[in-house]
């Protein structure tokens, strides 16, 4: 039983213990650059666990559920009618029919869910499709804790098997290259995001891990890019694969459709991870797609199926009728009547920015908001249930055990094959480290010894 072994690692650590790992998983953190901005970014002193079956389901039916998601993204390329319950902005409408010289949009993704492994309750809420985070910062941390005593200890009456995903990452973007056309063994990489980004740590994890095996790599603002001579440059350094970590939207903001990066992927003198396609599915209107009844069509019973189980209830917020489980509602009477279950959620936004969670504020808040959701992209989800666990902690210079809110967030390759995961916990229900809050913990997969 996972409650066993959780309850095992928690009985090596005493209050003498607590502050002695503590000590020790700081510093190590800080020699591994696991800080987001200036902050720390694992706040606990235990990993997350699961056992093998668990993994294993969470695995599957993500893979199950990337099928429906793969679909739809075809589905939308090739409909506008289909595509335009997606909202897409017109910049993204000019850019996703580029030819990308590769198989699939999404070299790497993830979704994020709350799981809850006992049960196998799993809920997705979220499709980061278009730059995923946390691959590297995963794989310090895991390290980290292995370096750690009250591991070492653990590990006497378990396995604690790691995940090595920026390997992943590495031979994902090799594949792409080679099907780009190019050669893996010449190729550079640009690892490009803006220059004051909290997240520039990681990216300079990457960077070393690609430098390491082998690949020159380089970390570039994309207003030091330059387009001439049929290549991409970064001053003197050519760069074949741009490891896109820029959003889109913040992409065209900034810099227009006139820019290197885009001009270069039109011309196809660039190979571009993640595609600007990626998009689509992107959207958090992506949910409502999937769970609406006008598309069901679209899916094969097993993955209609999936949908029901693991997506939540999502719809465009609009002035409608629809199915809420097979009962039909006027759409935005229900959204009124019924905050208390429901989450807005703005169709392209990350980090939990516009987020409103109807059991936290007041009904004439919800009712505004709701108002203001009619007039942009937003869409209203059905609540789900969180997973919470008791994790260690120094807090205020008190060793406790907390309960801290845990999701699940699979990394999934090509669109199709999930390996490894970011977890995160928070004491809120925004759980986004983006947003300012909450703690990265690794995640480990158990064997009994």
């Amino acid at each position: 039983m996972l409650t066993e072994a959780i309850d095992r690692y928690h009985s090596l650590l005493n209050e003498t213990e607590a502050f002695e790992t503590e000590a020790a998983l700081n510093s190590e953190l800080l020699m591994r650059r696991c800080y987001f901005g200036t902050r720390p970014l694992c706040t606990v002193l235990r990993p997350h666990f699961y056992l093998h079956d668990h993994y294993h389901y969470l695995k599957r039916q993500t893979e199950l559920v990337m099928s429906a998601f793969r679909k739809a993204h075809q589905a939308c390329l090739n409909d506008a009618a289909l595509r335009a319950q997606l909202d897409l902005e017109a910049y993204e409408e000019a850019l996703f029919t580029l030819d990308i010289g590769f198989d699939a949009p999404w070299t790497t993704s993830r979704l994020d869910s709350f799981f809850h492994p006992e049960s196998r309750e799993l809920r997705f809420v979220e499709y980061n499709a278009e730059t995923p985070a946390g691959m590297a910062y995963e794989d310090q941390l895991a390290a980290a804790f292995l370096s750690l005593p009250i591991m070492r200890r653990f590990q006497k009456h378990y396995v604690a098997r790691r995940f090595n995903m920026t390997h992943g990452l590495l031979q994902a973007l090799s594949t792409i290259y080679e099907q780009f056309g190019g050669s893996p063994a010449a190729m550079q990489i640009g690892i490009i995001d803006w220059a004051d980004v909290p997240t520039l740590n990681e990216h300079e994890l990457c960077r070393e891990y690609f430098e390491a095996h082998g690949v020159r790599s380089i970390l570039a603002d994309p207003r030091a890019l330059e387009y001439r001579d049929g290549h991409v440059w970064a001053g003197d350094f050519r760069i074949d694969l741009i490891y896109k970590r820029v959003l889109c939207s913040e992409l065209i903001a900034r810099m227009g459709l006139d820019n290197p990066i885009v001009n270069a992927v039109r011309d196809r003198a660039v190979c571009m991870s993640n595609a600007f396609s990626a998009k689509l599915m992107a959207k958090k209107a992506s949910f409502a797609f999937l769970s609406d009844e006008r598309n069901a069509f679209i899916l094969s019973p097993e993955e209609r199926a999936a949908v029901e189980a693991h997506i939540p209830w999502t719809r465009r917020v609009q002035d409608r009728k629809t199915l809420f489980h097979g009962r039909e509602i006027d759409l935005l009477t229900f959204i009124a009547e019924n905050q208390h279950n429901l989450v807005l959620k703005p169709n392209d936004e990350y980090g939990g920015r516009g987020v409103i969670i109807g059991w936290e504020v007041s009904h004439e808040q919800w009712i505004e908001n709701l108002r203001g959701a009619l007039h942009l992209p937003y869409v209203v989800q059905e609540r789900v249930a969180a997973s919470f666990e008791d994790f260690p902690a120094i807090l205020n210079g008190q060793f406790s055990f907390d309960k801290r809110l845990v999701d699940a967030d699979p990394f999934i390759f090509f669109g199709q094959s999930s390996n490894g995961l970011l977890t995160r916990l928070s004491s809120s229900a925004l759980l986004n480290v983006t947003a300012g809050g909450g703690s990265v913990v690794p995640t480990f997969i158990l064997y009994p010894r």
